[in-house]
């Protein structure tokens, strides 16, 4: 290895390219063979030869399950490289994408606003600086004004990813929903286009454990949840919907159940969950 370079892990895995040139390929068949991860590079080596791709080449990581075409992993990540699209499924697979993403974005510095929304209300703050920190699951922001924002990537409700006018130049800039002591916020994140998209690729991973899908509410579920996301106590939920405590307390055990709301510490007392916010969202959107 050159001077400076150091190995992060060495396992057994499988990969293959999907896209070469900017061009799909259609014999797609996973390689068994080693999976070599440095600061520096990511080798993938067969019997055959090694394929090296330069981490600072990267445009975009993205986490997946398995699906029907590609059933022979359980889950894989997706590295694009340029006009390169390459799928790896090391067997250390959380070890792996931990190691990539520390890698990749620990200690850039980005532009933030937060809180930019809180409890549904838009925010009236600047951008400012933040240095960034992986920690497990967590992507902590430094900000240059002292605060310290934890985002939780199984918190993550929704994210959007837009072009906005940041000062003075465009900028993608990425909307994430999350909680802070229960409230749902947004925090905005904006900087140059390589490390908004390797940050997408890692909040929408857990935008996509708290997808709605299929779920189904009825009008008093839904009041209250729109309730509980536009930060109104538990406790004033049933005045606040005109419902009697009873009620209430029934469309509390049926959100329960479905893991839209979680336990804090009384019968009476919750909170949203994630995939509890993504619904308030949509619905308050359909208002």
């Amino acid at each position: 290895m050159s001077d400076g370079e150091r190995k992060l892990l060495d396992t057994q895995g499988k990969f293959v390219q999907v896209v070469k040139d900017g061009r799909k390929r259609n014999d797609i068949e996973w390689v068994p063979g080693r999976i070599l991860l440095s600061n520096k590079r990511l080798v993938l080596a067969t019997n055959e030869g090694k394929r090296t791709i330069p981490l600072s080449s990267l445009t975009a990581v993205t986490a997946s399950q398995m699906n029907q075409p590609l059933a022979q992993v359980d889950s894989y990540v997706k590295l694009r490289s340029g006009r390169d699209v390459t799928l790896v499924a090391p067997r250390a697979d959380e070890e792996f994408e931990d190691q990539l993403y520390s890698t990749l974005l620990d200690q850039i510095v980005v532009l933030t606003k937060h809180p930019a929304v809180e409890g549904g209300v838009v925010q009236e703050i600047g951008w400012e600086k933040a240095r960034v920190k992986l920690d497990g699951d967590c992507i902590n922001l430094a900000i240059t004004s002292g605060t310290f924002v934890e985002l939780d990537i199984d918190d993550v409700g929704t994210v959007d990813a837009k072009e906005k006018t940041v000062s003075g130049e465009e900028r993608p800039v990425l909307e994430v929903e999350h909680t802070v002591d229960g409230t749902s916020v947004e925090t905005h994140i904006s900087g140059g286009a390589r490390h908004v998209s390797l940050l997408e690729g890692l909040v929408r991973q857990g935008e996509q454990r708290n997808v709605a899908d299929d779920i189904e509410l009825s009008d008093e579920e839904t009041q209250v949840l729109m309730a509980l996301y536009s930060g109104i106590s538990p406790f004033k939920i049933p005045e606040f919907v005109d419902m009697e405590i009873e009620t209430v307390e029934e469309v509390y055990d049926r959100l329960l159940e479905a893991d839209i709301l979680e336990p804090v510490r009384t019968r009476r007392e919750v909170q949203l969950e994630a995939r509890g916010r993504s619904i308030a969202s949509e619905a308050m959107s359909d208002q």
